[in-house]
């Protein structure tokens, strides 16, 4: 065995990202995206396909300004669609290209059009900074 393992988005995702169901309300994904660490709350189908995406600002929007009910809204009539998605099974290199070139902070992870994670910026970084360092210690104790 050759012992070649190329890490995937799957290897270093983090796996259940906050969603909601399509028939929750505004009310409920105001009260997900409270703290202030939680941007964005994901919104799935039945199945656990990705619908969309809601955060405050849609809240506001299309709830506060449009003088909407957040208990009878729901969060399937306001996701938006991601404006990316990555596949669970893309090579982590490939992935911080494609974060890198579209100037993304997280992305959803999908698997067979199913949710089934996210990637950020930041992880990926550390991540690959991490594959890098392990065969450099290697070759560097067997340099003497």
């Amino acid at each position: 065995m050759s012992g070649e393992h190329t890490s995937r988005v799957r290897d270093a995702m983090i796996t259940e990202p906050r969603a909601l169901p399509v028939t929750a309300t505004a009310r409920e994904a105001g009260e997900v995206l409270t703290p202030a660490e939680v941007r964005a709350v994901y919104v799935v189908g039945a199945e656990g396909e990705l619908i969309g995406v809601v955060t405050r600002k849609t809240l506001v929007a299309r709830v506060v300004a449009e003088g909407r009910d957040p208990g009878e809204t729901t969060v399937g009539s306001l996701a938006e669609q991601p404006y990316y998605t990555i596949d669970a099974e893309t090579p982590l290199d490939e992935a911080f290209r494609f974060i890198e070139e579209h100037d993304a902070e997280r992305v959803p992870v999908v698997h067979d059009g199913r949710l089934v994670g996210v990637i950020s910026r930041a992880v990926l970084r550390r991540r690959l900074a991490e594959d890098e360092e392990a065969p450099d210690a290697a070759s560097l104790d067997g340099a003497e």
